[in-house]
């Protein structure tokens, strides 16, 4: 397969490219200006190399006349754009522009939804960023050596219906609770910055609870959690942390685990059926 790779920031894209690789395809790379990191390019230089191509975010047109000239009908879109850029520093070309044009609403969700269009009509499928990483995708049930206390699991049952709901409203896929009650709530800023924030209000044992949309488009805004998600959580005492299973990509593998065990916290995988809407109270970096 000829595969499209539009790369945004962090470790998605090079996880993705190294997957895609191994399983044999042809992969383009088109590269946010902006946001990939400046190694993806050494990356896609190694055997079998893969052509690569720096474009700034808004440049729609750019990105799909490369696609269709490298004979891609197929892409993945794999690592963040920062929600506030999408809205403060785009310059959109006439393709983007049309897609605005015709957006109903102007969040994060209509528009690259529109971009998915966009590039449909003009010969390009996107498929689901995870396709080649499922066994990067979290997995139910207690995932570190600590499992949960009862007053976890009950923070923890709390956050669920208010996490669902504010994921629902396309506000943020992440909150903070402790003691039954929300501390901090995530919109654009960013899973580690709404830790840190639950952390200076409210201090020790904060639990962190990472939600899928009631509709998850797993083509584009994964959940993900990393080793960093660890790192925050620990520095400010945040003991336990839930994500949905089958839809949260653990970007660092077993390494999220183990250093969930060594800084003594837990990690939770809700399984599929709490989710995304089918039989739970419904239920949400590109990510």
């Amino acid at each position: 397969m000829r595969l499209g790779l539009i790369a945004g920031n962090g470790r998605f894209p090079f996880l993705v490219l190294d997957a895609a690789r191994g399983a044999g395809h042809d992969v383009t790379v088109i590269a946010i200006k902006e946001e990939a990191f400046p190694d993806l390019a050494a990356a896609a230089g190694r055997p079998p190399p893969a052509a690569l191509h720096w474009v700034s975010l808004g440049q729609l047109g750019t990105c799909i006349s490369l696609l269709k000239k490298a004979g891609v009908t197929t892409a993945v879109m794999a690592g963040q754009v920062k929600h506030t850029k999408l809205f403060a520093d785009i310059m959109p070309d006439m393709t983007l522009l049309g897609v605005l044009m015709r957006l109903k609403a102007r969040n994060t969700d209509a528009l690259i939804s529109g971009v998915a269009d966009a590039l449909r009509d003009h010969g390009v499928e996107l498929i689901d960023s995870t396709a080649f990483l499922a066994p990067l995708l979290a997995r139910e049930g207690v995932l570190t050596r600590r499992a949960p206390t009862d007053e976890q699991r009950a923070d923890l049952a709390f956050g669920y219906r208010v996490a669902d709901t504010v994921a629902g409203l396309d506000i943020g896929q992440t909150i903070a609770v402790k003691s039954a009650a929300v501390v901090a709530v995530e919109a654009m800023e960013g899973t580690d910055a709404l830790i840190a924030r639950a952390g200076q209000l409210a201090g020790d044992g904060v639990r962190i609870v990472k939600v899928a949309k009631p509709n998850q488009d797993m083509r584009f805004d994964v959940p993900v959690v990393g080793v960093s998600t660890i790192g925050a959580m620990k520095s400010v005492g945040a003991d336990t942390l839930s994500v949905d299973a089958g839809k949260t990509l653990m970007i660092d593998g077993e390494a999220i685990v183990t250093a969930a065990d060594e800084a003594g916290i837990c990690i939770v995988g809700r399984p599929a059926l709490h989710h995304g809407g089918h039989g739970g109270h419904g239920g949400q970096d590109l990510s």
